[in-house]
């Protein structure tokens, strides 16, 4: 399911070494299919991927040549930051976290520093209605069957969700949380001990931070690329090193930086953690709000040991305050069950039976196929704000799904002290030092493109450039 973007993969990794010159005509659909034994479907579907990239474009009757524009949208590759921490360290974050997402609540801040979507992108009246038929149709007894590992109706309707994508799961292998959040405490629980090493990326989701710190286990960072996520010989030497008890890793639309590792490096990753037997969390919570043709495969779908411990939520596409996640911990599977009824017992009964009966109609993928459309023409206004609001000196990554962007700021500008004079203009963002045991990341920002609409969008980088270029 994945070959033509891995194939399209391949063709933009020539173009942007300079293999593949502007100009260049690209081998013919039936060319490429008979050399490298593709389907026609597969070649085409590679070509219109890298033409939406703005890296190629088709020319009737003569076929598809390199783009000597460049991309609609030049990715301007993340810059190498201040290296991490080169040894496993404690973590002490909270508080900061605490108090710079506290500062960035009031309604009246342009949200640029929100983790979460816009709530008006979301079905939320027919969420309502779908809570009222499940909860008018509810069995007395559902309130003990449906402990933990939760609503059987939902479990299923998960596990269709896989397969449709081209995974087995078992529905009895999922295990329904309060959030994504909850499933990655869950299985960091189940596969650590305090004092244990968790290698983390570099930056990394806040949110892992705070777990580490609040379980008393020690992260290790390593350094991720804007397009491929890790380097995997790094991760090797990491491991020879530091021994790591487990890694938590989001390998699909990295927040903040909105990273997307491909398939291919993917399944090397699992593979190269097997050989070690160090478990894997995966976090994907963002894996639905993809912007190219079909959903990149998880980490999981790699997974032949039960070594992955994977992780979703509704959160980022459907239901945001319904809190419903799952996890699915492959091998660990009893104990982060056992941990979870020791814990909270079950994630909300009427949440679940409402978003179970939402899921038995037709509602979803539409609703999908418009959040993920909004999406992307919410980055591109959002890069377009940049580039006329911003030095030019800046540099962006442009994600390819997800709702966030990190940002390296000009010289001499600090995230932090720019967040508290951001704040005075009615804007909130994300100084980079969230996102990082220590102060990597001072000079970085993550923006969140999904939250405010266009207009506010606007409204808020023409602010921020007018701050930054009072700077002093």
């Amino acid at each position: 399911m994945t070959l033509y973007i891995d194939y399209a993969d391949e063709i933009e990794s020539l173009i942007a070494n300079g293999a593949l010159p502007a100009g260049e005509r690209l081998p013919s659909v039936r060319e490429v299919s008979r050399r490298r034994q593709l389907s026609v479907s597969t070649v085409l579907q590679a070509y219109r991927l890298l033409e939406a990239r703005g890296l190629i474009d088709a020319r009737p009757r003569s076929g598809y040549y390199v783009s000597d524009h460049g991309p609609r949208y030049p990715q301007r590759p993340m810059p190498t930051p201040v290296a991490p921490p080169a040894e496993a360290v404690a973590v002490d974050r909270s508080r900061l976290i605490h108090d710079v997402l506290h500062a960035s609540r009031s309604r009246a801040l342009i949200p640029l520093g929100s983790a979460f979507p816009d709530p008006r992108l979301f079905p939320l009246a027919r969420l309502r209605r779908a809570v009222y038929r499940g909860l008018r149709d509810l069995d007395a007894h559902q309130s003990v069957e449906d402990l933990s590992p939760g609503n059987a109706e939902l479990r299923r309707q998960i596990a269709i969700r896989y397969h449709l994508d081209g995974q087995a799961v078992d529905p009895e292998q999922i295990v329904i949380t309060h959030g994504a959040l909850e499933a990655l405490n869950l299985c960091l629980q189940a596969v650590t001990r305090p004092g244990d090493t968790v290698l983390i990326e570099s930056p990394t989701f806040y949110g892992a931070l705070q777990s580490i710190e609040r379980l008393g286990r020690r992260a290790v960072e390593l350094p991720i690329d804007s397009a491929t996520g890790l380097d995997l010989e790094q991760l090797r030497a990491c491991i020879q090193h530091q021994r790591p008890a487990a890694c938590w890793l989001m390998p699909t639309f990295q927040n903040p930086t909105g990273a997307l590792m491909p398939a291919a490096r993917k399944k090397a990753l699992v593979e190269l953690l097997a050989e070690y037997d160090i478990p894997l969390i995966e976090d994907d919570a963002y894996a639905e709000l993809y912007y190219d043709g079909q959903r990149p495969p998880p980490a999981r779908a790699f997974d032949t040991t039960g070594n992955v411990l994977h992780c979703g939520t509704f959160s980022k596409s459907l239901a945001p305050g319904y809190r419903i996640g799952w996890a699915m911990p492959g091998r660990h599977a009893t104990t982060v069950l056992r941990y979870k009824l020791e814990s909270t017992l079950a994630a909300s009964l009427p949440a679940q039976i409402g978003l179970a009966h939402y899921l038995q109609g037709t509602h979803y993928d539409p609703h999908l196929t418009m959040l993920r459309a909004e999406l992307c023409r919410r980055r591109d206004r959002l890069i377009e704000q940049l580039q006329a609001h911003l030095p030019a000196d800046i540099e962006f990554t442009r994600p390819d799904g997800g709702y966030v962007l990190w940002l390296r700021l000009p010289a001499g500008i600090e995230a932090t002290e720019l967040h508290r004079r951001a704040l005075t203009a009615g804007v909130a963002i994300a100084p980079g030092v969230l996102f990082s045991t220590g102060p990597a990341f001072d000079q970085h920002i993550r923006l969140n493109y999904g939250h405010p609409n266009p207009d506010e969008l606007a409204e808020g980088i023409a602010r921020l450039g007018e701050v930054i270029a009072r700077w002093a």
